[in-house]
């Protein structure tokens, strides 16, 4: 197994920092309050209140096997890119119903309704990516 560069480092820590971030979000969501769902601006509170149980399960294999994916690319094993694939599908599948299933493009702007989405389906897809040149690079067993 080769050595990865100290760069590789860094983008395994912070692809853990990115999926505790993941983690937190999730866990405020499942623990949100009627006040604090009653506090959420109405456009954003009408689609909370649409999205069905499963959803948030979809929504916990996306962050808790995305962070699984960045803890094994830190300990170097090949699994990552497996448990990287299982949460960008489950990011497919969380945004996907969202944005079929839900009015949110006409309650809110494009920007406000995609742009984190966006972002977050970009970082998966190039942690699978990541962790893929990673294993061809030897880097990881």
């Amino acid at each position: 197994m080769n050595k990865p560069p100290t760069w590789f480092w860094i983008v395994a820590v912070l692809a853990v920092l990115w999926e505790c971030m993941g983690c937190m979000s999730y866990l405020q969501e499942v623990t949100m309050t009627p006040a604090q769902l009653a506090a959420m601006p109405v456009e954003q509170r009408d689609i909370w209140l649409m999205m069905p149980s499963w959803l948030f399960g979809v929504f916990a294999i996306a962050v808790w096997i995305g962070l699984a994916g960045a803890i094994t690319l830190l300990l170097r094993k090949r699994l990552a890119r497996s448990l990287f694939i299982v949460s960008l599908a489950a990011i497919v599948v969380q945004f996907g119903w969202v944005f079929t299933q839900t009015p949110i493009l006409q309650k809110m702007s494009f920007g406000e309704a995609a742009g984190l989405p966006i972002a977050i389906f970009v970082i998966g897809a190039v942690l699978v990516w990541f962790a893929g040149f990673a294993t061809k690079r030897g880097w990881l067993n």
